[in-house]
């Protein structure tokens, strides 16, 4: 290293610290980035490659940002999973000897942001932990904008911590003590045990600590001390640790909230579209983002859940209630990551302003819930810290209108500090002395044009024109500047008048950073009040989000019951409902139970609505299960305590599986996790493989649900064979779209009716279309001779069948007949015997056939 210069040696050592990231050097007007980091910077970032000289051999690749729109760069490689590492001069370049002192002074991650301008509102930026102790797996979360931390723990493999973890869509990843396998679409640090073992954790963790298990501890302890490692300031407001059991609320896997489009949609990944973006009523960031949390989280906890719909059916019922409250709530800003990044010690006076604003809205908000006559608004009300007091602290140190950097002055209200306000009357008296210096001079010297002005470089100044330099009084005028058409003054007044007001400013702008930084450590000091306040106002705005997307679109409350049932009266896909044209959606009943319509088998043709009819289904549980109303004309509800989906097809390319085994493994994930009280929808297993293979593997899964895990399931198929299992297995029951063919035209009537459908009509939906005529005219005449060679071949293999099974021997003996079959062909020839060849269609006898074919390949 000793080629290089003494600059690029100090970048390569503090680079040598931050290896992972990128190092964001300062020097001068520019952050400056080099070899390697320049490299992938300009191409990620589209800035331009340069190069300078190091004093190497070779030019070093160098590309650069102004720090003023730094920012903006940063958030760019943060979304792209990148770290940044920024290096700022921490000495005065005028005063240093040798090269400028440098440091890292704070390492920004994905998990890891705090500014506003790199955050969404009305969403958290999580990062999570995954640790192994005991046997079990500890998974922490946590948002430092907001302060927020959840723990838990369970049994299970590193797969299924890493499924709970994935529940908060955290932006990075830290595992502590596990083999380094796992493979998430994030960034992901691994931690040793021993270093987290010997981190140092504050007080206030180790007091809260004790509750909980070995497993939850460490992930806590890599939580912290990966963030200790990055972050360089105070982190007081994250003080609470929150500990959960995921078995009190809803589970989904990833498969599922993916397939339901909860918070957003599976084409372009947007929130318009999902169930997050219907019910986004809410008036604040914080209330956004708990909303998310309550899709993404649904209860079980029944006592809980009526709470929650008692409040919204109170709100829904009170128009101006409810209007008062969305009134109150718009004018709260985002208290949540106001308190943190006070306690983060970057939040600005307009911060502590919109805080102040924030808090001046409570009073009313508290007396309008204290009024509205519901026992759970009243409970949210009585438990609201006004914080009046720092309102109050905050209206009197501080102007309405501030400027955005806390180095500017002009923050601090008059009377708050009695040294400020002397500061202020002195520049302000000096400065309307020199107000009046100028009238003064043009009269004393007769120079109409005199002019008393001021700048950065020269300070306060007299200008004469040349044409009145003969006029400028003798002795009295010193020469401070010359222009090219005129000269600049000053008097010995003027001068000491100068040196009082620059001074006083001096003062006054460090004076009032000084009380700014106090101001702030003194609100700092209430953050776990703020914290509490933003919670319930949270919840509030979340309880009206719901009554007002409820009243507006017509849903009801929900009946919750412990029956097993599931009735649903004219129910209705909530998003489909929404994009459609309220009158024009078909509305359709449910009927389940855990008895006789335990399964409800679903046929009919693509584009008829089957899919729409399940994702409903589930989207109405987890809205009753959030505490929301719901739509459709009534609900009888009983608590789900997981859902399973399989709709839709996708490869899944980088881990090497085809659809089919897509299929197979989500569908084998709810074969092995769900209970009776889960819901399960499945739409066409076995469609990626052989006619009879897929037939046979629906059937078995169906009989599996029914016989071994009794959940509510919605299964739909285009094997219309499989109907028949109505007849032969209890619980289960057919259902259909109803289609309706009209002068060769299929038309979609979105209605879901009892019975199964009469044939999957492919063909015409392939006319919808749109494909060649051609096509459409040719598949019609080869589906004909199919259906007429498949009774014709059935009927074939039938009397092949008898031929091959009655060809038995006689005994001389005793002229009775001896039988050589064996065991399973007996088997075989009893069912036949029993089979009624009439009732049966033609696909039904060929599948009959397979079945017997199978069995006797076996003997």
């Amino acid at each position: 290293m000793a080629q290089y210069t003494p600059m690029i040696q100090q970048y390569l050592a503090i680079k040598r610290e931050y290896p992972d990231t990128f190092l964001f050097f300062r020097l001068g007007d520019f952050y400056e980035l080099f070899f390697d980091d320049a490299i992938t910077a300009s191409r990620e970032l589209e800035i331009t490659l340069t190069g300078r000289d190091g004093g190497g051999d070779e030019r070093i690749p160098m590309c650069g940002v102004p720090h003023h729109s730094a920012d903006a760069y940063i958030a760019e490689l943060l979304k792209k999973g990148y770290k940044v590492a920024v290096c700022e001069q921490v000495e005065d370049p005028k005063a240093a000897k040798g090269v400028v002192r440098r440091e890292v002074t704070r390492v920004i991650t994905p998990g890891t942001m705090m500014e506003g301008k790199w955050l969404t509102d009305k969403e958290n930026n999580y990062m999570a932990a995954i640790a192994e102790a005991d046997g079990r797996m500890g998974i922490a979360a946590c948002d430092m904008s907001t302060g927020e931390m959840y723990v838990t723990s369970l049994f299970g493999t590193a797969g299924a911590a890493l499924d709970e973890a994935m529940q908060y869509r955290p932006k990075e990843l830290v595992v502590c003590g596990l083999s380094q396998d796992l493979k998430p679409d994030m960034p992901v640090t691994y931690i040793e045990t021993g270093a987290v073992n010997a981190f140092a954790v504050d007080q206030q963790y180790q007091d809260q600590a004790r509750e909980l298990d070995l497993a939850m501890r460490l992930a806590v302890n890599a939580l912290l001390h990966y963030i200790g490692s990055t972050q360089k300031r105070s982190l007081s407001h994250m003080r609470l640790i929150k500990r959960y059991d995921a078995k009190q609320y809803l589970q989904m896997d990833n498969f599922s909230r993916r397939n339901l489009e909860l918070t957003e949609t599976i084409r372009d990944k947007s929130k318009k579209g999902s169930l997050l973006w219907l019910l986004d009523r809410t008036e604040t960031a914080m209330g956004g983002r708990l909303l998310r949390r309550w899709i993404e989280r649904p209860l079980l906890n029944k006592s809980e859940l009526e709470a929650r719909l008692d409040a919204v059916e109170h709100l829904k019922g009170d128009m101006l209630l409810r209007s008062d409250v969305r009134a109150c709530l718009d004018r709260v800003y985002d208290l949540e990551r106001l308190a943190g990044r006070v306690s983060y010690g970057n939040a600005n006076a307009r911060d502590l302003v919109q805080l102040r604003l924030s808090l001046e809205a409570v009073p009313e908000l508290r007396q309008l819930l204290l009024n509205a006559g519901s026992r759970v608004l009243t409970e949210l009300a009585e438990g609201m810290d006004e914080c009046a007091d720092i309102a109050a602290f905050l209206r009197s140190a501080l102007v309405d209108d501030p400027p955005v950097s806390v180095r500017e002055g002009g923050l601090i209200r008059p009377g708050y500090d009695e040294y400020l306000d002397k500061l202020h009357t002195a520049s302000r008296e000096g400065k309307n002395w020199i107000a009046q210096l100028e009238q003064a001079e043009r009269e004393a010297t007769g120079i109409r044009s005199l002019k008393v002005g001021f700048n950065k470089v020269f300070g306060y100044y007299i200008e004469v024109s040349r044409a009145n330099l003969a006029n400028v009084p003798a002795g009295r005028y010193e020469r401070k500047q010359t222009l090219a058409n005129a000269e600049r003054f000053i008097t010995p007044e003027l001068k000491e008048k100068e040196a009082l007001i620059l001074e006083a400013e001096e003062k006054m702008v460090e004076l009032e950073y000084q009380l700014f930084t106090a101001i702030r450590s003194e609100v700092a000091t209430h953050i776990p009040r703020l914290q509490g306040l933003a919670e319930r106002i949270a919840a509030v705005d979340v309880l009206q989000a719901f009554a007002t997307v409820s009243e507006e679109r017509g849903y009801v409350r929900p009946e919750l019951v412990t029956t097993g049932e599931c009735v649903i009266r004219e129910g209705r896909h909530p998003v489909v409902e929404a994009v459609l044209d309220r009158e024009k959606y078909v509305a359709n009943d449910v009927e389940m139970n855990q008895s006789d319509r335990q399964i409800l088998l679903i046929t009919g043709p693509n584009m008829a609505g089957k899919s729409t009819y399940m994702r409903q289904i589930a989207l109405i549980v987890i809205m009753a299960q959030i505490g929301c109303f719901v739509p459709a004309k009534a609900a009888k509800l009983s608590l789900v305590d997981q859902i399973f989906t399989r709709i839709g097809a996708a490869d899944d390319l980088v881990g090497g599986h085809s659809t089919f085994m897509v299929e197979m493994l989500e569908t084998k994930h709810a074969l092995q996790k769900a209970t009776a009280q889960s819901l399960i929808l499945l739409d066409e297993i076995g469609r990626g493989t052989s006619t009879y293979d897929g037939m046979a593997l629906a059937q078995a899964v169906i009989e599996y649900i029914r016989e071994k895990i009794g959940a509510k399931t919605l299964f739909s198929t285009h094997y219309h064979e499989l109907t028949g299992l109505e007849e032969s297995l209890p619980g289960v029951v057919n259902v259909h779209a109803r289609c309706e063919e009209r002068d060769g035209k299929l038309l979609f009537l979105h209605k879901i009716e009892p019975g199964r459908a009469d044939k999957s009509y492919g063909i015409h939906v392939a006319e919808l279309a749109e494909m060649p005529g051609r096509v459409i005219e040719r598949a019609r005449e080869i589906l004909a001779g199919l259906e007429a060679n498949a009774a014709a071949t059935s009927a074939q293999e039938v009397q092949m069948t008898l031929d091959a099974l009655w060809a038995a021997p006689v005994s001389a003996a005793k002229e009775e007949p001896v039988s050589r079959l064996s065991p399973d062909e007996e088997t075989v020839m009893a069912e036949l015997r029993e089979l009624d060849l009439n009732q049966m269609t033609p696909m039904e006898a060929m599948l009959k056939l397979y079945e017997w074919r199978q069995r006797l390949k076996k003997t």
